[in-house]
């Protein structure tokens, strides 16, 4: 028997991946998710990854790798860690559960799988900037060539964004990013004419340490979906962390989770990671646009 808790709830989620043949394991939008009863979480996966229950021989890697072939058939016969874009998730999303790792270091790490060297990715609400760090690193790479555009409706927010940047990387790579005090709701105007983009992060609510009377709003956070789902790319990510412990939290999740439920299971993928015993932690959504 494995001694840690970490390693148990590794094991609960391998076990739970692999259980049943011909059974969906996890649901995602629409249907009500499996819950994990061990670990009190909600656990979505995109419904395409429900063919992929395997025998006991395979590992959860494994089975991810079979989502990359789904996606794109072009990498289905590289090595699980190069094929899945969800192969190492699980480390983090182990540590989550237990309370280890925060919602944003989850999705931080399937953004590790999703970005390229190169791409062009949008922070639609800055806040203090580390969302916008982590993706520039993604994008730089050597050949100094990705973009990353940055939003918020704050000053202070772009303010503390740039601080940021200026103590972390050198000034070529900051270069690589552009900030506008904007509402995420309009991202698209700051984009160069036709350009796709292979990220679109969200941080929804209150701007952590400014005036928490200041919040993103549901009309205008469906109106910048709406605008994100048009101009991700085939094969991109829309990351969603709803914050639902302040007043409108909740009411902004619920417009988030009706968006998401909508979206065609031909062109789309969409689940959530949510704590079902900490109404108050935050909501991770990852809506993945097929190739």
């Amino acid at each position: 028997m494995m001694g840690g808790g970490l390693d148990r709830v590794k094991m609960a989620l391998t076990l739970k991946f692999i259980s049943a043949a011909h059974k969906p394991l996890l649901t995602s939008f629409p249907y009500k998710p499996l819950s994990i009863s061990s670990t009190n979480v909600s656990y979505a996966i995109p419904t395409n990854l429900t063919s992929c229950i395997l025998p006991v021989r395979r590992n959860v890697s494994q089975s991810f790798a079979l989502y990359a072939s789904q996606t794109n058939p072009s990498l289905a016969s590289a090595s699980v860690s190069d094929a899945s874009p969800l192969s190492g998730v699980e480390d983090a999303l182990a540590s989550y559960i237990l309370g280890k790792k925060k919602a944003t270091e989850v999705a931080h790490k399937v953004w590790e799988r999703i970005v390229r060297e190169g791409d062009t990715v949008i922070d639609a609400t800055c806040g203090n900037g580390y969302d916008t760090l982590i993706m520039l690193k993604l994008v730089a790479g050597e050949s100094q060539q990705g973009r990353v555009y940055g939003l918020d409706i704050q000053k202070d927010a772009l303010e503390n964004t740039s601080s940021l940047l200026e103590q972390s990387v050198s000034p070529n790579e900051k270069e690589l990013v552009k900030l506008f005090q904007l509402c995420h709701s309009k991202m698209a105007e700051v984009l160069p004419e036709d350009t796709l983009v292979r990220l679109i992060a969200f941080n929804l609510g209150y701007l952590p340490g400014g005036d928490k009377t200041l919040i993103t709003e549901p009309q205008t956070t469906l109106e910048a979906l709406n605008v994100a789902k048009d101009i991700l790319a085939p094969g991109g990510l829309i990351s969603l962390v709803v914050y639902v412990g302040h007043p409108g939290g909740w009411q902004e999740w619920e417009t988030v989770q009706e968006f998401a439920s909508k979206l065609s299971v031909e062109n789309w993928n969409c689940c959530k990671l949510q704590m079902l015993n900490r109404p108050m932690s935050p909501i991770v959504i990852l809506l993945f646009k097929k190739c």
